[in-house]
């Protein structure tokens, strides 16, 4: 089993069926999320995410579990900024053991140590440089600690798969 197989099954990636009958075939317009954002609520897009996400009917739904900032050997850098690069790169890697984009996520949770308004130009352009316009729901949570000490951000997802 490869390394990376190996870390999402520790990690406890998840993937649910959502009642797909048998069959049912759908066409590649009918497996796109769709994105709202109305037009009487604060347009969010600009902090880099959506206000609401629909997965289709016909999707299949999979679960990242939190990525955090360690590289491949496990190692955190003492620095917010390359801790939420390297998050968002582990959990460009999960996506694709998925055989899935980044626009098929449709929802994050990110998850920061002691947030300030300072770090959320980091989130902002991570999750834009990821998500261009396809930008997935998302709720942030400020948190005292993580996991592990040194861990300053961690983000999880769910993805509509094809």
């Amino acid at each position: 089993m490869s390394r990376a197989i190996t870390h999402l099954l520790i990690g406890g990636l998840i993937i649910m069926t959502m009642g797909v009958p048998a069959a049912t075939t759908a066409n590649e317009n009918d497996l796109k999320l769709t994105i709202v954002n109305p037009k009487n609520l604060y347009d969010p897009t600009p902090n880099g995410y959506s206000t609401a996400v629909i997965v289709p009917r016909e999707g299949r739904v999979a679960y990242i579990s939190g990525q955090g900032g360690q590289d491949s050997s496990g190692a955190l850098s003492p620095d917010f900024a390359v801790q939420v690069q390297q998050a968002y790169a582990n959990l460009r890697t999960a996506l694709d053991a998925l055989g899935a984009r980044p626009d098929q996520v449709a929802k994050l949770t990110v998850f920061v140590v002691d947030h300030d308004m300072s770090k959320l130009e980091v989130l902002t352009r991570n999750v834009k440089e990821m998500f261009g316009a396809a930008l997935p729901a998302q709720t942030l949570i400020p948190v005292p600690k993580l996991a592990i000490d040194p861990m300053l951000f961690e983000v999880d997802a769910v993805v509509m798969l094809e």
